[in-house]
């Protein structure tokens, strides 16, 4: 396998250590991001989303619109290889769990101010009380 290093969308595996490059490290930054709590970076204070002040809550389906602003603001504020088109809500529990798909674009060098799409990419978002799940829908 070759890897181009000159690739907008390269870094390490946070797994495995291995070089990741393209979709699957935008996957994985997204992951981070919503993880990452703001102020829990030192030199990185505004870095992270509101997501994890969410995750625990009691919801209704009534009450999802603070995980799409979280979802979609940090997105729009830390990762520019994904634009978000479409939220869809799949599964909304009292008990605080919730699974939407995100609908988007894939810009590879956005970092660098081409916003050109390299295509339409799905993801499936799992909230639960424990924590968030990122995942490639693959066929959408």
């Amino acid at each position: 396998m070759t890897i181009d290093l000159r690739d907008p969308s390269v870094g390490l595996n946070a797994e495995t250590g291995s070089i990741l490059t393209g979709w699957p490290h935008v996957i994985q930054s997204l992951r981070d991001i919503f993880d990452t709590r703001f102020g829990t970076r030192i030199m990185r204070e505004w870095y992270g989303s509101f997501v994890p002040n969410l995750l625990g809550r009691l919801i209704t389906p009534d009450e999802v619109v603070p995980y799409f602003a979280a979802i979609t603001s940090a997105i729009e504020q830390w990762e520019p290889r994904f634009r978000v088109t479409q939220i869809t809500v799949v599964k909304v529990t009292r008990d605080g769990q919730l699974h939407v798909y995100l609908d988007g674009e894939y810009r590879p060098r956005a970092v660098y101010g081409d916003f050109t799409p390299a295509g339409a990419r799905r993801l499936d978002v799992y909230a639960n009380p424990d924590g968030l799940l990122v995942n490639e829908r693959l066929g959408a």
